[in-house]
Protein backbone atom coordinates (compact mmCIF):
# COMPACT_ATOMS: atom_id res chain seq x y z
CA UNK A 1 0.00 0.00 0.00
CA UNK A 2 1.34 3.43 -0.89
CA UNK A 3 1.89 5.70 2.13
CA UNK A 4 -0.55 8.54 2.68
CA UNK A 5 1.19 11.80 1.78
CA UNK A 6 0.69 14.89 3.91
CA UNK A 7 1.79 18.21 2.46
CA UNK A 8 1.54 21.27 4.71
CA UNK A 9 0.60 24.13 2.42
CA UNK A 10 1.00 27.01 4.81
CA UNK A 11 1.24 27.81 8.47
CA UNK A 12 -0.04 31.36 8.09
CA UNK A 13 -2.58 32.05 5.39
CA UNK A 14 -3.13 35.58 6.62
CA UNK A 15 -1.32 38.02 8.89
CA UNK A 16 -2.83 39.35 12.11
CA UNK A 17 -3.02 38.83 15.83
CA UNK A 18 -4.48 35.60 17.17
CA UNK A 19 -7.43 36.47 19.39
CA UNK A 20 -9.60 33.37 19.88
CA UNK A 21 -13.34 33.81 20.36
CA UNK A 22 -14.30 33.86 24.01
CA UNK A 23 -15.91 30.64 25.20
CA UNK A 24 -19.57 31.10 26.02
CA UNK A 25 -21.99 29.18 28.20
CA UNK A 26 -25.76 29.41 28.18
CA UNK A 27 -28.55 28.95 30.70
CA UNK A 28 -30.50 27.00 28.06
CA UNK A 29 -30.80 23.26 28.68
CA UNK A 30 -30.14 22.59 24.98
CA UNK A 31 -28.69 25.04 22.49
CA UNK A 32 -26.95 25.33 19.15
CA UNK A 33 -25.61 28.28 17.13
CA UNK A 34 -24.35 27.85 13.55
CA UNK A 35 -23.18 30.04 10.71
CA UNK A 36 -25.68 29.70 7.88
CA UNK A 37 -23.19 30.04 5.01
CA UNK A 38 -20.47 27.70 6.19
CA UNK A 39 -22.39 25.45 8.58
CA UNK A 40 -19.72 26.02 11.25
CA UNK A 41 -20.96 25.15 14.73
CA UNK A 42 -20.19 28.11 16.99
CA UNK A 43 -21.86 26.76 20.13
CA UNK A 44 -23.65 23.58 21.10
CA UNK A 45 -25.03 22.19 24.33
CA UNK A 46 -26.74 18.78 24.40
CA UNK A 47 -27.48 19.39 20.74
CA UNK A 48 -28.37 15.77 19.94
CA UNK A 49 -30.54 15.05 22.97
CA UNK A 50 -34.20 14.45 22.03
CA UNK A 51 -36.28 17.04 23.86
CA UNK A 52 -39.90 18.26 23.84
CA UNK A 53 -39.82 20.93 21.09
CA UNK A 54 -43.19 22.50 21.88
CA UNK A 55 -44.37 24.86 19.12
CA UNK A 56 -40.91 24.97 17.53
CA UNK A 57 -41.93 21.69 15.87
CA UNK A 58 -44.54 23.67 13.92
CA UNK A 59 -41.64 24.34 11.55
CA UNK A 60 -42.01 20.73 10.40
CA UNK A 61 -45.73 21.26 9.80
CA UNK A 62 -44.78 24.29 7.69
CA UNK A 63 -42.15 22.24 5.89
CA UNK A 64 -44.80 19.75 4.79
CA UNK A 65 -47.07 22.57 3.62
CA UNK A 66 -44.27 24.40 1.80
CA UNK A 67 -43.31 21.19 -0.01
CA UNK A 68 -46.93 20.73 -1.11
CA UNK A 69 -46.92 24.29 -2.47
CA UNK A 70 -43.60 23.90 -4.23
CA UNK A 71 -44.54 20.69 -6.01
CA UNK A 72 -47.79 22.21 -7.26
CA UNK A 73 -50.30 20.21 -5.22
CA UNK A 74 -51.73 23.44 -3.81
CA UNK A 75 -51.59 27.21 -4.30
CA UNK A 76 -51.49 30.00 -1.72
CA UNK A 77 -55.06 31.05 -2.49
CA UNK A 78 -56.52 27.55 -2.12
CA UNK A 79 -58.89 27.22 0.84
CA UNK A 80 -59.07 24.51 3.52
CA UNK A 81 -61.97 23.36 5.68
CA UNK A 82 -61.95 23.70 9.46
CA UNK A 83 -62.95 20.67 11.54
CA UNK A 84 -64.56 20.55 14.97
CA UNK A 85 -61.29 19.14 16.32
CA UNK A 86 -59.32 22.13 15.03
CA UNK A 87 -61.91 24.59 16.36
CA UNK A 88 -61.94 23.06 19.85
CA UNK A 89 -58.16 22.71 20.23
CA UNK A 90 -56.72 24.66 23.16
CA UNK A 91 -53.50 26.57 23.58
CA UNK A 92 -52.35 29.20 21.09
CA UNK A 93 -55.06 29.81 18.51
CA UNK A 94 -55.74 31.57 15.25
CA UNK A 95 -59.41 31.47 16.34
CA UNK A 96 -60.64 29.45 13.40
CA UNK A 97 -64.24 28.23 13.34
CA UNK A 98 -65.98 25.56 11.22
CA UNK A 99 -67.70 28.30 9.22
CA UNK A 100 -64.32 29.67 8.07
CA UNK A 101 -62.56 28.80 4.83
CA UNK A 102 -59.03 30.12 5.38
CA UNK A 103 -56.62 30.28 2.48
CA UNK A 104 -53.29 28.50 2.74
CA UNK A 105 -51.62 31.90 3.00
CA UNK A 106 -53.87 32.73 5.96
CA UNK A 107 -52.89 29.46 7.61
CA UNK A 108 -49.17 30.08 7.07
CA UNK A 109 -49.49 33.41 8.87
CA UNK A 110 -51.69 31.82 11.52
CA UNK A 111 -49.05 29.19 12.27
CA UNK A 112 -46.01 31.49 12.17
CA UNK A 113 -47.41 34.63 13.81
CA UNK A 114 -50.24 33.30 15.99
CA UNK A 115 -48.61 29.91 16.64
CA UNK A 116 -52.10 28.58 15.99
CA UNK A 117 -52.67 24.99 17.05
CA UNK A 118 -55.98 25.13 15.22
CA UNK A 119 -54.25 26.22 12.01
CA UNK A 120 -51.79 23.32 12.27
CA UNK A 121 -54.59 20.77 12.65
CA UNK A 122 -56.40 22.26 9.63
CA UNK A 123 -53.23 21.85 7.56
CA UNK A 124 -52.67 18.30 8.83
CA UNK A 125 -56.21 17.13 8.13
CA UNK A 126 -56.40 18.71 4.69
CA UNK A 127 -53.01 17.37 3.60
CA UNK A 128 -53.16 13.87 5.08
CA UNK A 129 -56.76 13.18 6.11
CA UNK A 130 -56.04 13.06 9.84
CA UNK A 131 -53.55 14.54 12.29
CA UNK A 132 -52.19 11.09 13.19
CA UNK A 133 -51.51 10.28 9.54
CA UNK A 134 -49.87 13.67 9.10
CA UNK A 135 -47.63 13.14 12.14
CA UNK A 136 -46.45 9.83 10.66
CA UNK A 137 -45.61 11.60 7.39
CA UNK A 138 -43.75 14.30 9.34
CA UNK A 139 -41.63 11.66 11.08
CA UNK A 140 -40.84 9.87 7.84
CA UNK A 141 -39.90 13.08 6.06
CA UNK A 142 -37.76 14.30 8.96
CA UNK A 143 -35.71 11.11 8.83
CA UNK A 144 -35.27 11.53 5.07
CA UNK A 145 -33.96 15.04 5.70
CA UNK A 146 -31.39 13.82 8.24
CA UNK A 147 -33.22 14.75 11.44
CA UNK A 148 -32.41 11.47 13.20
CA UNK A 149 -33.68 12.49 16.64
CA UNK A 150 -37.10 13.63 15.43
CA UNK A 151 -40.36 11.82 16.09
CA UNK A 152 -43.77 13.49 15.88
CA UNK A 153 -47.02 12.59 17.61
CA UNK A 154 -49.01 15.60 16.37
CA UNK A 155 -48.85 18.67 14.13
CA UNK A 156 -48.79 21.27 16.90
CA UNK A 157 -46.05 20.46 19.40
CA UNK A 158 -48.70 19.69 22.04
CA UNK A 159 -47.05 17.79 24.93
CA UNK A 160 -46.72 14.06 24.21
CA UNK A 161 -44.03 11.59 25.37
CA UNK A 162 -43.37 10.50 21.78
CA UNK A 163 -43.07 14.03 20.38
CA UNK A 164 -39.35 14.84 20.35
CA UNK A 165 -36.69 16.74 18.40
CA UNK A 166 -33.10 17.74 19.17
CA UNK A 167 -31.48 21.16 18.94
CA UNK A 168 -29.58 19.82 15.93
CA UNK A 169 -32.83 18.78 14.23
CA UNK A 170 -34.41 22.18 14.82
CA UNK A 171 -31.40 24.13 13.55
CA UNK A 172 -31.23 21.99 10.41
CA UNK A 173 -34.95 22.55 9.89
CA UNK A 174 -34.52 26.29 10.39
CA UNK A 175 -31.74 26.35 7.80
CA UNK A 176 -33.99 24.46 5.41
CA UNK A 177 -36.75 27.05 5.80
CA UNK A 178 -34.30 29.78 4.76
CA UNK A 179 -32.40 27.89 2.05
CA UNK A 180 -35.11 25.84 0.33
CA UNK A 181 -38.21 28.03 0.71
CA UNK A 182 -37.03 31.58 -0.04
CA UNK A 183 -40.44 32.48 -1.48
CA UNK A 184 -42.13 31.73 1.85
CA UNK A 185 -39.44 32.72 4.34
CA UNK A 186 -40.48 36.43 4.45
CA UNK A 187 -43.65 35.39 6.34
CA UNK A 188 -41.44 34.69 9.36
CA UNK A 189 -40.45 38.36 9.61
CA UNK A 190 -44.04 39.65 9.82
CA UNK A 191 -44.72 41.14 13.25
CA UNK A 192 -48.52 40.81 13.34
CA UNK A 193 -51.52 39.29 11.57
CA UNK A 194 -55.25 39.98 11.82
CA UNK A 195 -57.76 37.18 11.34
CA UNK A 196 -61.52 37.65 11.71
CA UNK A 197 -60.97 40.98 13.42
CA UNK A 198 -58.45 39.63 15.95
CA UNK A 199 -54.89 40.95 15.72
CA UNK A 200 -52.05 39.02 17.31
CA UNK A 201 -48.31 39.77 17.40
CA UNK A 202 -45.39 37.53 16.51
CA UNK A 203 -43.73 36.30 19.72
CA UNK A 204 -40.25 35.92 18.20
CA UNK A 205 -38.07 38.28 20.28
CA UNK A 206 -35.37 38.56 17.60
CA UNK A 207 -37.79 40.55 15.43
CA UNK A 208 -37.64 43.37 17.95
CA UNK A 209 -33.90 43.51 18.76
CA UNK A 210 -30.81 45.11 17.24
CA UNK A 211 -29.55 41.78 15.86
CA UNK A 212 -31.65 42.08 12.68
CA UNK A 213 -33.68 38.93 13.33
CA UNK A 214 -36.13 37.79 10.65
CA UNK A 215 -37.33 34.35 11.83
CA UNK A 216 -38.24 31.66 12.86
CA UNK A 217 -40.42 30.10 15.65
CA UNK A 218 -40.92 30.22 19.40
CA UNK A 219 -42.12 27.42 21.63
CA UNK A 220 -43.30 27.00 25.20
CA UNK A 221 -44.82 24.34 27.42
CA UNK A 222 -44.32 23.64 31.12
CA UNK A 223 -42.25 20.57 30.28
CA UNK A 224 -40.12 22.24 27.60
CA UNK A 225 -39.69 25.69 29.08
CA UNK A 226 -39.30 28.67 26.76
CA UNK A 227 -37.52 28.07 23.47
CA UNK A 228 -36.73 29.62 20.12
CA UNK A 229 -35.40 28.62 16.74
CA UNK A 230 -34.15 31.97 15.49
CA UNK A 231 -32.23 33.52 12.65
CA UNK A 232 -30.63 36.91 12.17
CA UNK A 233 -28.61 38.52 9.38
CA UNK A 234 -25.91 41.15 9.71
CA UNK A 235 -23.95 42.34 6.70
CA UNK A 236 -23.12 39.31 4.57
CA UNK A 237 -23.51 36.85 7.45
CA UNK A 238 -26.48 34.94 8.80
CA UNK A 239 -26.67 32.99 12.04
CA UNK A 240 -29.22 30.30 12.91
CA UNK A 241 -29.65 29.37 16.55
CA UNK A 242 -31.81 27.36 18.93
CA UNK A 243 -32.29 27.60 22.68
CA UNK A 244 -34.78 25.88 24.96
CA UNK A 245 -35.47 25.19 28.62
CA UNK A 246 -35.41 28.85 29.66
CA UNK A 247 -37.57 29.96 32.58
CA UNK A 248 -39.46 32.86 31.02
CA UNK A 249 -40.17 34.68 27.79
CA UNK A 250 -37.92 37.48 29.02
CA UNK A 251 -35.05 35.04 29.62
CA UNK A 252 -35.62 33.66 26.11
CA UNK A 253 -35.44 37.14 24.61
CA UNK A 254 -32.26 38.05 26.49
CA UNK A 255 -30.48 34.78 25.77
CA UNK A 256 -31.37 34.62 22.08
CA UNK A 257 -30.17 38.19 21.49
CA UNK A 258 -27.02 37.58 23.53
CA UNK A 259 -26.08 34.47 21.55
CA UNK A 260 -26.70 35.99 18.13
CA UNK A 261 -24.84 39.20 19.02
CA UNK A 262 -21.92 37.08 20.29
CA UNK A 263 -21.85 35.04 17.09
CA UNK A 264 -21.63 38.17 14.93
CA UNK A 265 -19.12 39.89 17.22
CA UNK A 266 -16.68 37.04 17.80
CA UNK A 267 -16.61 35.33 14.40
CA UNK A 268 -16.18 36.27 10.76
CA UNK A 269 -16.30 34.49 7.41
CA UNK A 270 -13.25 34.48 5.13
CA UNK A 271 -12.29 32.93 1.81
CA UNK A 272 -9.53 30.47 2.65
CA UNK A 273 -8.88 29.51 -0.96
CA UNK A 274 -10.43 30.61 -4.26
CA UNK A 275 -11.76 28.26 -6.93
CA UNK A 276 -9.00 27.20 -9.34
CA UNK A 277 -6.19 27.61 -6.82
CA UNK A 278 -3.42 25.01 -7.09
CA UNK A 279 -3.15 23.67 -3.57
CA UNK A 280 -0.35 21.12 -4.01
CA UNK A 281 1.75 19.05 -6.43
CA UNK A 282 1.43 15.28 -6.11
CA UNK A 283 4.02 12.80 -7.41
CA UNK A 284 2.82 10.46 -10.18
CA UNK A 285 3.69 6.78 -10.53
CA UNK A 286 4.55 5.63 -14.06
CA UNK A 287 3.08 8.62 -15.86
CA UNK A 288 4.11 10.88 -18.70
CA UNK A 289 4.69 13.57 -16.05
CA UNK A 290 6.43 13.24 -12.71
CA UNK A 291 3.83 15.31 -10.84
CA UNK A 292 0.28 16.55 -11.19
CA UNK A 293 -1.07 19.81 -9.73
CA UNK A 294 -3.99 19.48 -7.31
CA UNK A 295 -6.63 22.20 -7.31
CA UNK A 296 -9.81 23.24 -5.54
CA UNK A 297 -12.86 23.60 -7.79
CA UNK A 298 -14.86 26.08 -5.73
CA UNK A 299 -14.24 28.85 -3.24
CA UNK A 300 -13.57 27.53 0.26
CA UNK A 301 -15.26 29.72 2.83
CA UNK A 302 -14.73 29.30 6.55
CA UNK A 303 -15.99 30.81 9.78
CA UNK A 304 -13.12 31.73 12.08
CA UNK A 305 -12.69 33.51 15.40
CA UNK A 306 -12.05 37.18 14.68
CA UNK A 307 -8.33 37.91 14.55
CA UNK A 308 -7.31 34.28 14.12
CA UNK A 309 -6.40 34.48 10.42
CA UNK A 310 -2.71 33.73 10.98
CA UNK A 311 -3.51 30.47 12.74
CA UNK A 312 -5.51 28.95 9.89
CA UNK A 313 -3.59 26.10 8.24
CA UNK A 314 -4.22 23.92 5.21
CA UNK A 315 -2.93 20.45 4.43
CA UNK A 316 -3.25 18.37 1.25
CA UNK A 317 -3.87 14.67 1.90
CA UNK A 318 -3.53 12.03 -0.81
CA UNK A 319 -2.35 8.44 -1.35
CA UNK A 320 0.87 8.98 -3.21
CA UNK A 321 2.43 8.62 -5.58
CA UNK A 322 -0.74 8.76 -7.67
CA UNK A 323 -0.87 5.96 -10.28
CA UNK A 324 -1.27 7.01 -13.92
CA UNK A 325 -3.44 7.38 -15.90
CA UNK A 326 -5.05 10.37 -14.16
CA UNK A 327 -8.02 12.18 -15.71
CA UNK A 328 -8.38 15.95 -15.59
CA UNK A 329 -10.90 16.81 -12.87
CA UNK A 330 -10.47 13.44 -11.12
CA UNK A 331 -10.75 13.58 -7.33
CA UNK A 332 -7.35 12.47 -6.04
CA UNK A 333 -7.20 13.78 -2.48
CA UNK A 334 -8.64 16.19 0.05
CA UNK A 335 -7.72 19.52 1.53
CA UNK A 336 -7.96 19.75 5.33
CA UNK A 337 -8.42 23.26 6.73
CA UNK A 338 -7.61 23.57 10.44
CA UNK A 339 -8.97 26.53 12.43
CA UNK A 340 -8.28 27.24 16.12
CA UNK A 341 -11.07 25.97 18.38
CA UNK A 342 -13.20 24.95 15.39
CA UNK A 343 -13.88 21.67 13.60
CA UNK A 344 -11.64 20.90 10.61
CA UNK A 345 -13.02 21.55 7.13
CA UNK A 346 -12.49 18.94 4.40
CA UNK A 347 -12.82 19.65 0.68
CA UNK A 348 -11.93 17.45 -2.33
CA UNK A 349 -8.79 18.07 -4.37
CA UNK A 350 -8.93 17.55 -8.14
CA UNK A 351 -6.26 16.82 -10.74
CA UNK A 352 -5.75 20.11 -12.59
CA UNK A 353 -4.72 18.28 -15.78
CA UNK A 354 -4.59 14.78 -17.20
CA UNK A 355 -1.51 12.58 -16.93
CA UNK A 356 -1.29 9.63 -19.32
CA UNK A 357 0.26 6.31 -18.40
CA UNK A 358 3.95 6.17 -19.25
CA UNK A 359 5.39 3.92 -21.95
CA UNK A 360 7.98 1.16 -21.83
CA UNK A 361 10.94 3.38 -20.93
CA UNK A 362 8.98 5.01 -18.12
CA UNK A 363 8.26 1.60 -16.66
CA UNK A 364 11.92 0.57 -16.99
CA UNK A 365 12.99 3.77 -15.23
CA UNK A 366 10.47 3.21 -12.43
CA UNK A 367 11.61 -0.39 -11.98
CA UNK A 368 15.25 0.74 -11.85
CA UNK A 369 14.34 3.27 -9.19
CA UNK A 370 12.69 0.57 -7.08
CA UNK A 371 15.74 -1.70 -7.43
CA UNK A 372 18.03 1.15 -6.38
CA UNK A 373 15.86 1.90 -3.36
CA UNK A 374 15.83 -1.78 -2.33
CA UNK A 375 19.62 -1.92 -2.64
CA UNK A 376 20.01 1.13 -0.38
CA UNK A 377 17.69 -0.48 2.15
CA UNK A 378 19.85 -3.64 2.19
CA UNK A 379 23.12 -1.71 2.64
CA UNK A 380 21.98 0.73 5.28
CA UNK A 381 19.29 -1.39 6.97
CA UNK A 382 16.67 1.38 6.82
CA UNK A 383 13.11 1.56 5.67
Amino acid sequence: MKPKSLLALTTALFLGLTVPAKALDTAATSAMVVDFETGAVLLEKDAHRPIPPASMSKLMTLNMLFEALQDGRFALDDTFTVSEKAWQKGGSKMFLEPRHRPTIEDLIRGIIIHSGNDACIVVAENLAGSEDAFAALMTQRALELGMEDAHFANSTGWPHPDHRMSAFDLVQLGKRMIRDFPEYYPYFAESEFTWDGITQSNRNPLLYTSTVGDGLKTGHTEEAGYGLVGSAAQGDRRVVMMVTGLESSRARAIESERLTAWAFREFENITVMEAGTIAAEAPVWIGTADTVPLMVMEDIRATIPRGAEDSVTAMAVFDGPLPAPIAEGQIVGELIISIPDMADISRPLYAANAVAEGGFMTRVSAAAGLLARDAMTTVFGSE
